[in-house]
């Protein structure tokens, strides 16, 4: 009998390639337990209920484990946001307190540009993008912000 559990194994297994949901993995490795318990035993009832339990403790015991594993962030930041949290390149200098808007250039663009704090920062300085108002790129010389994208 043990070599009907290994095929249904086998089947299982060539299922879950074909399938997305990580779920009949676990039954392929209950017919293994059942395929050990048929070298032990003859009783098919007793095989089918390794088979059973098994693939249950699996499924609920790892499921937890799998979701942390198949866990994606489905957020993709797109258009103006994708330069949130980048860094960039002063080209003009910005000077909110004349309310003078200054230029930055982040991925090969520029975007005019104006602090957080009201901070000089001069040509040729690093920043980082905090976040975008309207047209505006909201830059810091402090890395150690946090980052909102909006």
């Amino acid at each position: 009998m043990w070599y009907i559990w290994l095929i249904l194994a086998g089947v299982f297994m060539i299922a879950e390639i074909i399938t997305v949901g990580f779920l009949v993995f676990w039954l392929g490795l209950g017919c293994l337990c059942a395929m050990l318990t048929s070298f032990i035993t003859d009783n098919i009832v007793i095989q089918t209920t390794v088979f059973v339990v098994t693939s249950t403790l699996f499924i609920f015991c790892t499921r937890s484990f799998v979701k942390k594993l198949t866990k994606k962030d489905k957020t993709v930041v797109t258009n103006a946001y994708a330069i949130v949290g980048k860094k960039a390149l002063v080209l003009k200098d910005i000077n909110p307190s004349q309310g003078s808007l200054g230029q930055v250039k982040v991925d090969g663009q520029v975007w005019t540009a104006t602090c957080e704090a009201n901070e000089v920062i001069a040509k040729d300085t690093e920043v980082l993008v905090l976040k975008i108002d309207g047209v505006k790129a909201i830059v810091t010389t402090d890395f150690n912000t946090a980052v909102t994208a909006e």
